[in-house]
């Protein structure tokens, strides 16, 4: 009988454990994420002075909230902020690789004549 009694508050601890996950992770390590997020984005998305610095750290910390607030775990919390920022890593590599030859390497074979 005792058995029964822990099982259900076993499941209830479980549960608990995982949604009460984002309460064990500290805010300044969300604030280096958000800092690393930023530094993706100054990479590859444009702005112009203080404003769109400005603007751009207003867009991390969303992100990031978002992320945050939708993940079922810490591990699934960082699992897709890693995603988004390869993505997004990956996507101007390939804008990059895409772009007109400005002068460097053609992509295009060599004409035989």
């Amino acid at each position: 009988m005792d058995n029964n009694n822990r099982r259900p508050n076993q499941s209830n601890e479980a549960n608990m454990d995982t949604s009460d996950w984002r309460g064990g992770l500290q805010q300044e390590s969300r604030q280096r994420i958000v800092n690393k997020i930023m530094d993706t984005f100054k990479r590859h998305l444009p702005f112009s002075g203080q404003e769109g610095l400005h603007e751009l750290q207003k867009i991390a910390q969303r992100f990031e909230e978002k992320i945050f607030t939708a993940a079922t775990s810490q591990s699934d919390y960082l699992r897709k902020i890693s995603l988004n920022m390869l993505t997004m890593e990956n996507k101007s590599q390939g804008s990059m690789t895409n772009a007109p030859n400005q002068g460097g390497p053609s992509n295009k074979p060599p004409d035989p004549d």
